[in-house]
């Protein structure tokens, strides 16, 4: 049993103080290039507690550790690596049949941009015990796809997006932003095209050449904050349509993307909120869900939609520094 000197009130107002919470950590061995047992031996001396540690071996591993541990009855899962991790760790809670279980990040992997919108990146770094934690319901997307179904809590990306990951994960030498920096320019030689896509948002409906659409519930995708207003918390998504452009046009665009300023004026970019979208082409799609693959062009999936459902999970969060404050 872990005693934290946290207390937390979550979104809907009613109070609680999170203590002697029973909490299961589950962790990528080989995150943070294999440094991730470390800052987790260094956390449990920080933070003191009798806390479970559980090793992933395999992709998809993460999501039946996190299912088992609902089903245990632990009130806190941390999901710690990366945002691959969290994803994982996500879907397995979400599957759990309980809504009442806590999930923590501790951000030990090469990309974590949903600790980044937690607040808890900087926490993390910081590894205070003065600092302290909250708790907030936030919303999820369901993602369809070749007759399955995910959950995403940080991004969803079709197109260029999904080559960009095909991309990332290739890299293992780089972490955070310029890893993605990379897997970008790379995506940019190798993968460049503007297939005629049929995108919907809510009920407004086009077809046009589509280089990549976004749809995200948090600020960053792949390091990039290119949808900087977002919040997990509002009920709706926030989307960029980026249309038919040149790779000149994508790469002079590139510094906008990094510093998260795009430009609103674009002929090319669609930007605006939604609570459901739906993509569908002619061709088969390559599609991230917080960077991990829903389809590859190779599945041959040519049409897939995500739906946001509200204030579905239950996450600790870390207020002072929430969305990179």
């Amino acid at each position: 049993m872990v005693t934290d000197q946290i207390c937390g009130a979550e979104a809907l107002g009613r109070t609680r103080c999170l203590v002697s919470l029973s909490t299961c950590v589950i962790y990528n061995p080989a995150a943070g290039r294999g440094k991730a047992l470390r800052e987790l031996e260094d956390a449990r001396k920080r933070f003191g507690g009798d806390i479970e540690l559980r090793p992933t071996s395999a992709a998809g591993h993460a999501v039946e550790l996190a299912r088992q541990a609902a089903q245990e009855g632990f009130s806190r899962v941390v999901a710690a690596g990366g945002d691959g991790t969290v994803h994982e760790v996500a879907n397995g809670l979400l599957t759990s049949g309980r809504d009442d279980v806590l999930l923590s990040t501790w951000p030990v992997g090469s990309s974590c941009d949903y600790a980044y919108s937690l607040g808890m990146l900087r926490w993390w770094r910081e590894r205070s015990t003065d600092i302290p934690l909250d708790t907030m319901r936030v919303d999820v997307g369901l993602v369809r796809a070749g007759g399955r179904e995910r959950y995403c809590v940080n991004s969803f990306g079709v197109g260029f997006n999904g080559m960009v990951t095909v991309e990332a994960h290739k890299i293992r030498w780089l972490r955070g932003l310029p890893l993605y920096a990379l897997a970008f320019l790379r995506a940019m030689v190798e993968h460049f095209q503007t297939p005629p896509m049929t995108v919907r948002f809510d009920d407004a409906e086009g077809e046009s050449p589509t280089l990549a659409v976004s749809v995200n519930l948090a600020q960053r995708e792949g390091g990039f904050p290119i949808t900087s207003a977002a919040r997990l918390d509002d009920g709706r998504f926030d989307y960029l349509h980026a249309a038919a452009m040149r790779r000149w046009e994508l790469l002079r665009y590139l510094p906008a993307m990094i510093a998260g300023n795009l430009p609103t004026n674009h002929p090319q970019l669609r930007t605006g909120r939604c609570t459901r979208a739906a993509v569908r082409a002619g061709v088969p799609l390559c599609v991230h869900a917080d960077g991990e693959f829903v389809c590859r062009p190779e599945d041959g999936i040519r049409e897939v939609e995500i739906e946001l459902l509200p204030g579905r999970l239950l996450v600790e969060v870390c207020r002072p520094f929430l969305y990179g404050a």
